[in-house]
């Protein structure tokens, strides 16, 4: 696999082979081989419950253990030491069935202990939609973030061939596809996890 370069990632946002609307400046987002993300304006944070784990056998929804907090464009969402939170990108992105994309956490978020994803940086080809961002406080100190602002990259990579079924597939299981907003885990429609 290859890494997109900044020439080819303008490049294919200008044939419209990927899709990332919108970027607000082509100068400050696009980086020499990515694409500078920005946050979007609803989080999603687990609720105090008094069940003693999270069992995704359990016919409870989990998202049922999450509370949604929509901010104003001024406003800011604190993130404290060892907190958890999901968020969605800003941007709308579209990936083309011969390419795979990664989000990385923005190094000047990292020096302040915000991690953008715990484990689902990988963007499959076929996906469209807001990527969901898994933020963590591995810090010492509440941090602020802001909607709009630059919190991670994405990265494009080449595949050897175009993939035979993307995401978004009819026989694939893409519980994802299409999200507009942070979405709680639906690991219970795993097969591995369903008694159909």
């Amino acid at each position: 696999m290859a890494i997109l370069s900044d020439v080819d990632i303008k490049k294919y946002l200008n044939e419209g082979k990927i899709i990332i609307n919108p970027i607000e400046d082509y100068d400050k987002q696009i980086q020499p081989s990515s694409v500078d993300m920005r946050i979007g304006s609803e989080f999603k944070t687990f609720k105090v419950v008094r069940k003693p784990f999270i069992d995704p056998k359990d016919p409870t929804d989990i998202s049922s253990y999450m509370e949604s907090l929509h901010l104003k464009e001024d406003e800011s969402f604190i993130i404290h030491p060892g907190e958890f939170a999901l968020a969605t990108t800003y941007e709308f992105v579209e990936i083309p069935d011969d390419l795979v994309a990664r989000v990385e956490g923005r190094s000047s978020m990292g020096r302040l202990g915000i991690t953008m994803h715990v484990t689902a940086g990988y963007i499959d080809p076929g996906f469209k939609g807001r990527i969901t961002l898994e933020i963590s406080n591995i810090g010492k100190m509440p941090v602020a973030l802001y909607p709009g602002q630059r919190v991670c990259q994405i990265v494009f990579e080449t595949m050897t061939t175009p993939s035979q079924k993307p995401y978004g597939h009819p026989d694939r299981d893409s519980k994802y596809m299409g999200q507009k907003r942070p979405e709680s885990s639906r690991i219970k429609q795993d097969y591995e996890l369903r008694k159909d």
